[in-house]
């Protein structure tokens, strides 16, 4: 095939372009009200492909197929006329924290694997659009073999580690998790099958029956892993949480003695807390939980400035009352449920202590006191000290992303990203095609599955931006990804395998109840066993 001319400014727009054009305004608008100059930006795009077919289509690899990754992949192939786009990812699985961070008991946030199941069977315009899983860029593949295959490549693996937390002291004793590592083993990821020892042994240790769990952090993530604690069999039966956690979490629930205590902690006061209210609703509404609020921390966090902000925003003012409300039915808990959740404020955890030297036992407080003007208020030590119990402690301070091979110069280390201008990491030089990030690892962790929307949108923009002016180098795509990994020796899950996978999660014989939606495969040997058969 030939190599695409170079297009230059200004283009008499036919009737079939100006209908793209405005299909392209159409994906943006979003983003033109919350990005300054992105209106700009947009201005300057026009089409810049032919439907001639002796003309390659744009070649594009996507590393990562979590939501930031389908995302872009859609409105890449909305924009761009018959791009080629293969979305590779590590696991032979794709959707990333869709299957393996959202909480079980969310089927209603899972629903978007729907959609991106359309654009990978083609019902949303999705024909040129390929899945490669089991493919570990930076390993099998390096990223510059990738650059020479592609015009364009965008990172969007997300974040696969947790920010540090060895502030704290003892850090290393058994018992102690990261709740990113906790939530992917009960969700059923393949890395994660360590996790589930470690979890029973922790919830054992007690003598007299029962269990205390201290989650760090006051973030949605940390009241999953609260919620998902003091949740009974019955309730979570019915969701995709894998028995291998279901099983150790409800183990020894039936005995008389059991109870399970759950303290979620955090440095600051309610009004800062970075949870939703549908979250907090969630608490009051278990089965066989109570949730206890203290009245007196509450109070110790209505400083003159967080008065202020719940003044200034009404979801903080529907929490407050809600917070207050729980904090004023304490009183009539049930003593008979085998389960409380205790959201509590205003605590540094400042060290994790051990009677045998080796495992977990308690976790060492600092009561805070806020200071600072309404919206940007911090904790400040009181030198008041408060021991918890706990067997288990879930550190949920957030994610970080890492450098794979051949990122390592663009990588923020503090911040966990890769260095970008709305997207942008590099443009294409020499042979290599250019290079994007997007999602998390371009921007951090922050936001709901749908604020990857805009973020894609924002990189898609930077690349058409790019792909307008630019002409194809005759020496890439000259051999696909699929067979460079083929001569390599390697199996890449393509979607066809990838669904054999999921058919077989969804097989009743290995539901444990008729209502769960499927029963994953935890090992990542037996999912490439069943993607490989026939």
């Amino acid at each position: 095939a030939k190599p695409r001319p170079q297009i230059v400014a200004p283009i008499i727009l036919s009737s079939q372009s100006t209908k793209m054009y405005k299909r392209i305004r159409q994906q943006f608008h979003l983003l033109s009200r919350t990005r300054v100059g992105y209106r700009q930006r947009l201005d300057s795009i026009r089409p810049f492909t032919s439907s001639s077919p002796d003309l390659d289509p744009w070649k594009i690899a996507i590393v990562g197929s979590g939501p930031s990754g389908c995302y872009t992949a859609k409105y890449l192939n909305s924009t761009l006329e018959s791009p080629q786009i293969d979305v590779l990812d590590r696991l032979p699985t794709p959707y990333g924290l869709v299957r393996s961070g959202v909480a079980p008991d969310h089927p209603e946030v899972k629903n978007v694997e729907n959609d991106f199941d359309n654009l990978f069977e083609g019902k949303d315009d999705g024909q040129n659009l390929n899945f490669y899983g089991n493919v570990k860029v930076g390993t099998d593949i390096s990223l510059k073999e990738l650059r020479e295959i592609y015009d364009v490549v965008v990172l969007a693996y997300g974040c696969e580690s947790d920010k540090p937390f060895d502030f704290i002291n003892n850090s290393k004793l058994e018992g102690i998790l990261s709740a990113r590592e906790f939530v992917s083993w009960y969700n059923g990821h393949v890395d994660y099958e360590w996790v589930g020892p470690l979890v029973e042994k922790a919830l054992k240790r007690s003598s007299d029956g029962s269990q205390q769990v201290v989650v760090i952090g006051h973030g949605n993530v940390a009241l999953d892993c609260a919620r998902i604690l003091a949740k009974t069999r019955e309730e979570l039966d019915p969701t995709d949480i894998a028995s291998r956690a279901l099983n150790i979490i409800d183990e020894g629930n039936d005995n008389a003695d059991f109870k399970r205590e759950v303290s979620v902690i955090g440095r600051r006061g309610h009004v800062q807390g970075a949870f939703t209210i549908k979250e907090l609703r969630e608490l009051t509404r278990l089965d066989d939980a109570n949730f206890v609020v203290r009245a007196d921390e509450l109070d110790m966090g209505r400083t003159e400035a967080s008065e202020q902000e719940i003044k200034n925003a009404r979801p903080r003012k529907r929490m407050d009352k809600l917070l207050t409300d729980a904090a004023a039915s304490t009183l009539e808990n049930d003593s008979q449920k085998k389960a409380e959740v205790h959201l509590r404020f205003l605590l540094n955890p400042v060290g994790f202590e051990s009677e045998d030297g080796s495992s977990l036992s308690h976790v060492t407080c600092e009561r805070t006191r806020l200071v600072g003007d309404a919206g940007s208020q911090s904790a400040e030590g009181t030198g008041e000290m408060e021991t918890i119990k706990a067997q288990l402690a879930l550190v949920s301070i957030g994610y970080k992303g890492v450098a794979i091979p051949g990122t390592e110069e663009w990588y923020d280390d503090k911040r966990g990203v890769l260095t970008n201008t709305n997207g942008l990491i590099e443009g294409s030089k020499e042979n290599l095609g250019g290079l994007y990030v997007s999602g998390w690892l371009k921007r951090g962790p922050s936001g709901i599955i749908g604020t990857n929307i805009a973020d894609a949108k924002d990189t898609v923009a930077s690349i058409l931006q790019a792909v307008k002016s630019s002409s194809v180098d005759p020496k890439k795509g000259s051999k696909s990804v699929y067979e460079t990994l083929k001569d390599k020796g390697l199996n890449p899950v393509d979607w066809v395998a990838y669904r054999r996978i999921d058919a077989e999660e969804r097989n009743p014989i290995r539901k444990r109840s008729e209502l769960q939606p499927r029963e994953k495969i935890t090992s990542l040997e037996e999912q490439l066993k069943v993607a490989f058969s026939n």
